[in-house]
């Protein structure tokens, strides 16, 4: 035996009940912080329900540092990379305890997801700290972020459009076709959070609409942030985006049938709620100004209802 051979570290291997364990802590995560797409997740099969939970919970710590105004946009990017190299190392099979790591890890080689889309979902994280203004009651105008349409679409691919390639990664597929239809549906879900999060977004300094769009419909962005914001004014842009969305919704109806049948319910029940919360929007005429717009928990299990029905059938 060689030198070489005899003096490689021994990859780490953690027992079926640590792996148990940390699918258990991500389950929790998702159950508690993915307010709608937990519900998608109940749906799967049991180790499919696991490995998307285990992305999940990947995202949402990535979301987290990001998102951690006490800290500076340096500090969150020099966070960011520390957490990426942890995560590098636990996909190399080198020793963690964090039991997110462990269940990624586990989740990444079952299903053999590239470690690239893995890193694209942090890197899209770390785009809202690129050109956002971490102070907004410092004084400094609002500002788009993006010039053009397509602007925006690159950035909720680093955002959405990685997700759902991940997502059919864990749902199995193999029409390539499946693909390009799950980056437009990662952009319908993108574009619906957009329009239900506009206010939430522009008091952290965040104006998502492309400049092209606010001119168009003769609109700055501080019209998103007047204490009492002129709803029949900004709503024409809010169904520009909304109709944008829809077209990328046509492609999640064809992608459902393109996954394995047992993860068919699940992608089905994702796609019916986000849909359904626009369509909830649109018929509050845009105004996600006076109360968040959300669809209830039976309106949500109603959805679930059916999802568990078509997997029964």
């Amino acid at each position: 035996m060689s030198t070489a051979v005899r003096n490689a570290p021994a990859q780490f291997a953690p027992t079926a009940s640590q792996i148990e364990m940390a699918y258990s802590v991500c389950r929790g995560i998702a159950r508690t912080a993915a307010k709608n797409f937990y519900y998608g997740f109940v749906v799967l099969p049991r180790r499919k329900r696991n490995a998307l939970s285990a992305v999940y919970a990947f995202m949402r710590r990535c979301d987290d540092i990001v998102d951690d105004t006490t800290l500076s946009t340096d500090d969150r990017h020099n966070k960011l990379a520390e957490w990426l190299d942890k995560v590098h190392r636990a996909l190399a099979a080198q020793p963690t305890d964090d039991p997110v790591l462990l269940a990624l890890a586990d989740a990444q080689r079952a299903y053999q997801i590239p470690i690239g889309l893995l890193d694209q979902l942090a890197f899209g994280t770390a785009a809202d700290l690129d050109g956002s203004q971490s102070e907004p009651a410092s004084g400094a105008p609002l500002a788009a972020r993006y010039q053009t349409f397509e602007e925006l679409r690159q950035y909720c691919y680093g955002v959405a459009s990685v997700v759902g390639l991940v997502c059919i990664r864990i749902f199995g597929y193999r029409d390539p076709a499946a693909e390009p239809l799950a980056e437009r549906c990662g952009l319908a879900f993108q574009l619906t959070n957009i329009i239900r999060d506009v206010k939430e977004d522009v008091a952290m300094g965040r104006v998502y609409f492309p400049q092209e769009d606010l001119v168009q419909f003769g609109l700055t962005p501080a019209d998103l942030a007047a204490p009492r914001v002129d709803v029949a004014r900004i709503s024409p842009l809010l169904a520009l985006e909304a109709d944008r969305a829809r077209e990328c919704y046509r492609a999640g109806e064809e992608l459902v049938p393109l996954v394995s049948e047992d993860s068919q319910p699940a992608l089905w029940v994702l796609i019916t709620i986000y849909h359904r919360l626009l369509e909830k929007i649109a018929s509050k005429r845009y105004d996600v100004f006076s109360e968040r717009v959300r669809l209830t928990v039976p309106e949500k299990l109603t959805v679930l209802g059916k999802g568990i029905l078509k997997r029964l059938l």
